[in-house]
C-alpha cells in the first residue's frame, strides 16, 4: 500500500475486457521531504476519487484483484480508500 495523489485521468479507445467500465487515473507517490521523487502510475479507481485527492493505493497483483473480484484480472494498482487528512510528525 502507498499513498498518492491523484494528478490526472486517462481516457482510452480500445482496452483490455477488464478495465471496461472502470475509471482509470494518474497516482503521483507521496515521498518525504529529501526523499527521491517516484514515477506516476495508473491505478484503477474503485473509491471515485478525483483529481487533487490523496489516496491509498494497492500496488499488490493478487490484492488488487481481490478488491476487484477479478480472479484472473491483468490489473495490478487499484485505488482503495481516499486521505481525509495525513500528519507528518518530525
Amino acid at each position: 500500500m502507498i499513498l498518492g495523489k491523484v494528478t490526472g485521468t486517462v481516457v482510452t479507445t480500445i482496452s483490455h475486457p477488464h478495465y471496461d467500465n472502470r475509471r482509470l487515473l494518474v497516482v503521483q507517490p507521496l515521498t518525504l521531504p529529501g526523499e527521491p521523487a517516484e514515477g506516476d502510475f495508473i491505478a484503477v479507481d474503485n473509491t471515485h476519487a478525483g483529481i487533487g485527492d490523496t489516496v491509498l493505493v494497492n500496488r499488490e497483483g493478487n490484492g488488487a484483484r481481490a478488491t476487484l473480484n477479478l480472479p484472473d484480472g491483468c490489473i495490478i494498482s487499484v485505488i482503495v480508500g481516499i486521505v481525509d487528512s495525513l500528519y507528518l510528525e518530525a
